[in-house]
C-alpha cells in the first residue's frame, strides 16, 4: 500500500540535491524538539494520566466526563501520530496506543472475545500488555465507549474501559519519559547513536513530515473517500466518537507547524506553505459531516476529496520537493523506509 508513495516521493526529490543541510540551519532539530517534538509528548502523557483517572472514578460509557477525557487524550495522540520514531517504535507502542486502519475488523473481534470470556486476571497491566494490540489503544476504547453491542456485560465492559485506559496512559508516560534522552541523541549525533550527522537528524523529520502527510492523504481521507462511484464513509477513522474530521484537522494543524519550521524562516518557500495548509484548512471546514458521512453524497465526496488533492497533489508533490533540497535531503531518499 505504501510503497507507491515511496517511489513516486523518490523521483519527485530532485537529483542535484546536496548531502548536508545549510549551515544557517544548525539550530533546526533543537527547534523542532523543544517546540514541536517534547510538548506534544508532554501533553500527551498528561491528558492519558487524565483519561486513567477519570475512568477510575466512573467506567460508564455514557459518562460525559470519561467521553470528554478521552476525547482530550485522543486529540493529544493525533498531535503527535506523524512522529512514529523513536520511543514510539520501541516495543510497538505506537501501534498498542492506535491500531488503525482495521481492515479485517480485528479489534471488535478482540473486544467481543474478551467480553465474552470475561476473565479478570487479563485486566491486570502485565497481563493486558500481553494482550493482542487490537485489543488495546484508543480504538477499542472507542468501541468500549461508542458501540453498544460491545458494552456487555457492564461490569466487565466497564472494568474493560478501566484497564484501557491504564494501558494507554502507562504507554504514553513510557514514550514521554524516553523522550528526554532520545531527544539527546538527536541534538548531539555521533558515530554510536541512531543518527550519525545533524543531516541524518534532519531527514528524520523531514520524513515524519512526509509520512504523516500520506497517512491523513491516503488513510484518513483516502479510505472513506473510496471512489466517485463508490464511497466508503464507514471506514472513516473515529466515526463512531464523530472524531473524523477532527482528526484530518488537527493533524493538518500539527504537519503546517512543522512544515514551517523545517523552512527557512521568511522564506518564499514558507510562505507557499502557509498559504497551501490555509487552504486546506479552509476545504476542511467546508467538511459538513463530523464522522465523514457526507461522503456519500456526491457534493460531499467532492469536498473532502477537495482536501486530499490539497495535501497530495499541491503540498506533497509540489511543495515537499523544494523543501527536501532547501534542506540538503540526499536525492533518492526514502521517506518510508529510511534509506
Amino acid at each position: 500500500m505504501l510503497k507507491p508513495f515511496a517511489t513516486a516521493l523518490a523521483l519527485l526529490l530532485p537529483a542535484t540535491l546536496t548531502a548536508q543541510p545549510a549551515p544557517e540551519r544548525v539550530g533546526l532539530v533543537d527547534r523542532v524538539l523543544d517546540q514541536h517534538i517534547l510538548p506534544g509528548f508532554d501533553d500527551l502523557a498528561k491528558a492519558t494520566s487524565q483519561l486513567a483517572m477519570v475512568a477510575a472514578q466512573n467506567c460508564s460509557p455514557d459518562n460525559e466526563d470519561l467521553r470528554e477525557a478521552y476525547g482530550r487524550a485522543f486529540d493529544a495522540w493525533v498531535r503527535v501520530s506523524h512522529l512514529r520514531f523513536g520511543p514510539s517504535e520501541v516495543q510497538n507502542r505506537a501501534f498498542a496506543l492506535a491500531f488503525w486502519p482495521d481492515p479485517r475488523n480485528k479489534t471488535p473481534k478482540a473486544l467481543a472475545r474478551l467480553l465474552a470470556d470475561q476473565d479478570v486476571a487479563l485486566l491486570a497491566p502485565e497481563e493486558y500488555t500481553e494482550l493482542s494490540i487490537a485489543a488495546r489503544g484508543f480504538y477499542a476504547l472507542e468501541y468500549l465507549l461508542y458501540e453498544p453491542q460491545l458494552q456487555q456485560p457492564a461490569a466487565y465492559a466497564c472494568a474493560l474501559v478501566q484497564a484501557g485506559s491504564a494501558d494507554i496512559a502507562r504507554l504514553s508516560a513510557a514514550i514521554n519519559a524516553d523522550w528526554a534522552d532520545y531527544a539527546d541523541l538527536m541534538r548531539a549525533p555521533h558515530a554510536d547513536g541512531p543518527y550519525k550527522t545533524n543531516a541524518e537528524a534532519t531527514q528524520e523529520l523531514f520524513k515524519a513530515l512526509l509520512t504523516g502527510l500520506q497517512f491523513t492523504t491516503d488513510m484518513r481521507l483516502g479510505r472513506p473517500l473510496g471512489t466517485f462511484d463508490r464511497p466508503r464513509p464507514k471506514r472513516a477513522e473515529a466515526r463512531r466518537s464523530q472524531r473524523s474530521t477532527r482528526h484530518i484537522a488537527l493533524a493538518v494543524d500539527e504537519l503546517e507547524e512543522l512544515a514551517l519550521m523545517l523552512a527557512r524562516e521568511g522564506s518564499g518557500l514558507q510562505a507557499e506553505l502557509a498559504v497551501a495548509f490555509e487552504d486546506t484548512h479552509q476545504a476542511i471546514d467546508a467538511i459538513d459531516s463530523p464522522d465523514l458521512s457526507s461522503v456519500a453524497t456526491p457534493f460531499g465526496w467532492l469536498q473532502a476529496d477537495i482536501v486530499r488533492l490539497n495535501l497530495h497533489s499541491r503540498i506533497t508533490e509540489e511543495l515537499m520537493p523544494p523543501l527536501g533540497e532547501e534542506l540538503g535531503v540526499p536525492a533518492g531518499f526514502n521517506a518510508l523506509d529510511g534509506d
